[in-house]
């Protein structure tokens, strides 16, 4: 998940580093013994996956992920996801409307590692968060206009019934509603096993969503939804999208999950792009539900992750009691 903290840069406890030997098992196992590594490099980017820039002996580069190993504490989301990404990579590919990168090969079986890893296709661009400020304002305008209309191609995917894409968290009603009270649940159960010190009571919250979720019955069908389509997970080129990145997070649900419908954005053409902004009366109250979801999230990772950084604890715990004052205004 983003993080919003600028601070110094924060290590993530649930990286799973390996070596350069086990870097060549994992190797010789997706594209056979006769292909070793020519160059690797550590990607430092993200905060839940390891990740290693590879150059193999025959001329090739590849990206290889690395899940946390088993015993690491994660959210409850975040069991398995590597799952969500890879075959949401495979279904985006599969369909060819959305550029994604290429998947090499997946290994969740634990047989020879003991961390579910996969090798995917590097993609020649850069994330849009690393060059946005020196891209003009017509460049920017286009690249959030192209990026509506990749977001909505992808939420107008139909799925079969509500939940992670990997199939974990779905209710046993069947409906949104349901489904997201599952999610937040166990996300507030999530924070009490972590020993979150939650400037906000338990009680408080639940109460206050609970007089709140009605909202949700709006939501009918399961729609495809990324979640997690921040700058840094778009990568242009030339000033255009040439790939859409980790989508580990990647669930059926509501389309007004998607990151650009938060309130850290505003951006008209991504609204132009997408068809629409929905700010009905209902559909600002959805967003206000996702917002606070994804403040509670940002702060009860902290527990998991570990971050050595006090700064990132003191903006997470800030931007929570932020967030639920635009909540309850």
């Amino acid at each position: 998940m983003i993080i919003l903290y600028w601070g110094d840069l924060v290590e993530s406890h649930t990286k799973t580093k390996i070596s350069n030997t086990q870097q060549e098992l994992l190797v010789s196992t997706a594209f056979g013994d006769h292909i070793r590594i020519k160059e690797s490099k550590e990607l430092t980017g993200g905060y839940f996956n390891a990740a290693y820039k590879i150059l193999l002996s025959d001329g090739r580069s590849t990206i290889l992920k690395v899940a946390p190993a088993q015993e690491i504490e994660t959210l409850s989301y975040e069991h398995d996801i590597m799952v969500s990404e890879v075959s949401a990579l495979r279904l985006m590919k599969s369909i060819g409307t959305v550029p994604v990168p290429e998947v090499y090969a997946f290994d969740n079986s634990r047989e020879v590692f003991p961390c579910d890893y996969f090798f995917m296709e590097v993609v020649e661009g850069q994330p849009y968060d690393e060059v946005k400020e020196s891209l003009t304002p017509e460049q920017r305008a286009a690249i959030e206009f192209e990026l509506g209309q990749y977001n909505r191609l992808i939420n107008e995917i139909q799925g079969t019934e509500f939940g992670m894409f990997n199939g974990s968290m779905r209710s046993e009603e069947g409906s949104w509603r349901e489904c997201f009270m599952t999610l937040i649940n166990n996300l507030l159960n999530d924070a009490r096993r972590l020993g979150a010190k939650m400037p906000i009571s338990y009680e408080t919250i639940e109460a206050e969503l609970a007089g709140r979720l009605h909202v949700l019955d709006e939501v009918k069908e399961p729609k495809l939804v990324h979640w997690d389509l921040w700058d840094g997970n778009i990568f242009v080129r030339e000033g255009k999208i040439v790939a859409l990145i980790d989508w580990e997070r990647a669930l059926w649900g509501d389309p007004l999950m998607e990151y650009y419908f938060r309130y850290i954005e505003n951006s008209a053409d991504f609204y132009k792009g997408y068809g629409g902004s929905y700010d009905g009366p209902n559909e600002r109250a959805r967003k206000k539900i996702y917002d606070l979801y994804i403040d509670l999230i940002y702060f009860i990772e902290y527990y998991s992750r570990k971050y050595e950084n006090d700064g990132h604890f003191k903006w997470a715990h800030d931007n929570l009691l932020e967030g639920w004052a635009r909540f309850t205004e």
